[in-house]
């Protein structure tokens, strides 16, 4: 099992930036195995993915925030992140970020963003 740990939530004016981290518990080679994910869930809403990024590095963005989310990992560091520019108050939400490895997957306790003037 991995526990993840975000961070970096808070609250931004519309058109603002923030950087969300995610910090696994895992060992170094546990976590270059994992596929790493963020997704969020706005109140009343489902959970959707934001971004994931693979082992080796590959990408995908959910339409939404293309261009202004940039998801990374630092395996060395254990740590997952997600730039977030040019922010939109329908980007409030509870961020979290998981873990994906052989079919096992781990979530974090996530962390609140909210756009708001």
């Amino acid at each position: 099992q991995v526990q993840l740990v975000e961070s970096g939530g808070g609250l931004v004016q519309p058109g603002g930036s923030l950087r969300l981290s995610c910090e696994a518990s895992a060992s170094r080679t546990i976590f270059r195995m994992s596929a790493m994910g963020w997704y969020r869930q706005a109140p009343g809403k489902q959970r959707e993915l934001v971004a994931t990024i693979t082992t080796d590095g590959r990408t995908n963005y959910a339409d939404s925030v293309k261009g202004r989310f940039t998801i990374s990992r630092d395996n060395a560091k254990k740590m997952l992140t997600v730039q977030m520019n040019s922010l939109k108050p329908e980007d409030t939400a509870v961020y979290y970020c998981n873990a994906v490895r052989l079919g096992h997957v781990d979530w974090g306790q996530g962390t609140q963003v909210t756009v708001s003037s």
